[in-house]
């Protein structure tokens, strides 16, 4: 086994060590999600961890990590008799962002079960972690349905295994801890409140601090035994300081002044629902714990608030986590009991991070550069601006609002979502196959069906059905997918009206929201001028499409071929990186092709390349006044897909539902 990094011989990162500590102090807490960017130690630190828990007693042999000073009476390898067991270190389990169903919560053997009647149970990466750390690397790339059972499981302290009437609970507690680069997509805001605490990390611009991490990570390379063992005091030490503050937890008073304090905290941050108010409570108390204190002072409340608010007071998607600190102070100045230490800066804190210049800092409003004064932008006339006049300031995005829901035709198999329909592990079973591998979702009638004519063959003479493996039936399934929608936006000089391109700006923000919750990736395309530029390439990452969108300039001619080719190239690559995501090409443009010799049947040519691979495609069609050429519309015949007004666009738009993009795409049959 390897040696892992000691958790003390990080550099910097307070919030994520105390963040982590706190949990292993008091796993109540709800566990921890560590957002940051790649390569600030958020892996190292939570393996890190494992090697400081405490030794966890177990009943031998069972594999559900029984206690054995009170064995859990529904275990599967129960019943245990209450006595002494065996000591092992506590396991981190790693769940991968690939892993099945299956794999988190157990499986069955259905064969066994239907031919023997008996409950052959597998235990899953839950019943590993029971007692331990469960760690989910890159935690906002998992489906949405492992995060709701791993979570489920989190918050009841048990795993509930139902297949075919078959039923299995095992008890699963354990300390849960995510890391995500939120770059790379964001969690829902549901999901995000379901965990305890959040911390955001970033590497340190201080020249002597980035030198010193470099020195001591060059040390562990060349020799990690030795380098741990350098550090083995200051281990023993930080793992003492645990099991002591585990000790203190259950004498901490949090008295009346303290719970009063958390209440108005949460409610001057608006925080939806109870959650907030118990995990600060425990947080609070854990600080006092591991301060070596059993009465909760004003400081405790306030670090709580820090690591247990910022991610749940986002009102929508496009919110940065952050809280403001002066209104904090203020809160609890105002709601200061006798009990409390009203000085958030008093002694006692050993261990807590210093503040003020952390990640905590509160963000700055979204799209401030972007605030440009109406009377800086010229109103200028249309034909001015198409003619290739100079770029203009950006604008800011009109009201967002929701949208019609369009999709891709077709039947696909890409990535779990909720955009267009698709063969998928969850959703209505529309059928029934010979399992491929590992049977996940037995079809039971087609099973008794592909089984009965061989009963008197296989000599059957009771009332059990006789099952081999070559009877059973995998189920298929039907529900959604999420796609990849790339955004092509005209932002030449012909949009460049800034009322005009504020709406514009509105229906793609709103489009992007749409995105969000259908869980699709998404890219931005603009062009302009005399050519299209890649302003961000696919992601997940939806509210960095938002950004980028909000500090759009515009301004030139129309060059809509060089935009259409420019699609075509990121849609080929990507096709190569995840061929079963399906496109959804939004091409937001008047349709007023200029700059170079015939733009407008350059631009028809470029759009049959698109309708020659069987992309789906939709054309928001921007032009406005009372005399429309409908130049929009043609471009979407050349698309193969159809063309919406930004009117119709809308949801409440009397045009109706747009239910499925046109489109001969060759990859939904």
């Amino acid at each position: 086994m390897s040696t892992p990094y000691p958790f003390t011989a990080i550099v910097g990162q307070d919030d994520l060590r105390l963040g982590l500590l706190l949990n292993a102090v008091s796993p109540a807490v709800g566990g921890v999600l560590v957002r940051g960017e790649k390569g600030t130690a958020k892996s190292t630190a939570v393996r890190a961890l494992a090697a400081l828990m405490p030794e966890v007693p177990v009943v031998a042999g069972c594999r559900f990590s029984c206690d054995p000073a009170s064995p859990d009476p529904a275990c599967p390898d129960g019943p245990h008799e209450a006595g002494t067991g065996v000591s092992r270190d506590a396991r981190m389990v790693e769940l991968p962002v690939g892993a099945s169903e299956d794999r988190l919560v157990g499986a069955l053997d259905i064969e066994r079960a239907l031919a023997e009647g008996v409950k052959a149970f597998e235990p899953g990466l839950l019943a590993d972690a029971h007692r331990g750390i469960l760690y989910v690397d890159e935690v906002n790339l998992l489906h949405d349905h492992l995060v709701d059972l791993l979570l489920d499981a989190a918050a009841m302290g048990a795993s509930y295994v139902e297949r075919e009437g078959v039923s299995v609970r095992h008890a699963a507690r354990f300390l849960l801890v995510g890391t995500m680069n939120p770059e790379e997509g964001e969690l829902r805001p549901q999901l995000l409140d379901r965990f305890g605490l959040t911390v955001e990390v970033a590497a340190s611009r201080e020249t002597d601090q980035r030198v010193e991490v470099v020195r001591r990570r060059l040390a562990y390379d060349d020799d990690p035994a030795g380098f741990a063992a350098e550090w083995a005091d200051e281990e023993g030490a930080l793992r003492a300081r645990i099991v002591a503050a585990r000790a203190l937890l259950p004498e901490v008073r949090l008295g009346d002044g303290a719970l009063r304090q958390i209440a108005a905290t949460c409610a001057a941050f608006e925080v939806d629902g109870m959650r907030a108010d118990i995990v600060m409570a425990r947080t609070a108390a854990a600080l006092a714990a591991w301060a070596g204190r059993t009465d909760v002072l004003a400081e405790d409340v306030r670090q709580a608030a820090l690591l247990a608010l910022p991610h749940r007071r986002r009102r929508n998607p496009f919110d940065a986590p952050g809280l403001d600190e002066d209104k904090l102070d203020d809160t609890l100045e105002q709601n200061s009991g006798e009990d409390d230490d009203p000085d958030p800066d008093g002694p006692g804190g050993g261990g807590r991070p210093p503040q003020g210049d952390g990640p905590d800092t509160p963000p700055q409003p979204e799209g401030e550069a972007g605030d440009t004064p109406a009377q800086t932008v010229p109103e200028q006339g249309q034909g001015q601006q198409s003619s290739g006049g100079g770029e203009q300031q950006p604008v800011r995005a009109g009201e967002p609002f929701r949208t019609k829901m369009l999709s891709v035709p077709g039947l696909g198999e890409g990535a779990a979502g909720r955009r267009s329909r698709a063969r998928t592990e969850h959703g209505r079973t529309t059928g029934a196959r010979r399992p491929q591998g590992a049977l996940t979702k037995l079809h039971l009638a087609a099973t008794v069906h592909a089984a009965a004519p061989h009963q008197r063959a296989r000599g059957r003479s009771g009332r059990g059905l006789v099952v081999r493996r070559d009877d059973l039936r995998q189920a298929t399934r039907e529900g959604r997918e999420g796609n990849l929608v790339l955004f092509v936006v005209d932002a030449s000089g012909s949009m460049a009206a800034r009322q005009r391109m504020s709406a514009v700006k509105g229906a793609v923000l709103s489009l992007l929201l749409d995105a969000y919750q259908r869980r699709d990736k998404v890219g931005l395309i603009t062009f302009r001028g005399k050519d299209a530029e890649v302003v961000l390439p696919p992601t997940s990452s939806v509210d960095a499409a938002a950004a980028r969108l909000e500090m759009l300039p515009t301004g030139g001619r129309t060059p809509v071929a060089a935009g259409l080719l420019k699609a075509h190239d990121v849609l080929r690559v990507e096709r190569l990186r995840d061929p079963s995501r399906r496109p959804l090409l939004v091409v937001v443009t008047d349709g007023r092709a200029t700059g170079g010799p015939e733009p407008v049947a350059l631009a028809s040519r470029a759009a049959r390349l698109h309708e020659v691979e069987g992309t789906a495609s939709v054309v928001v069609d921007c032009e406005s006044g009372p005399v429309r050429l409908g130049l929009a519309g043609s471009l979407a015949r050349d698309l193969g897909g159809t063309a919406v007004t930004l009117d119709d666009l809308r949801a409440d738009s009397i045009a109706g539902l747009v239910k499925d993009v046109q489109g001969t795409s060759r990859r939904a049959a």
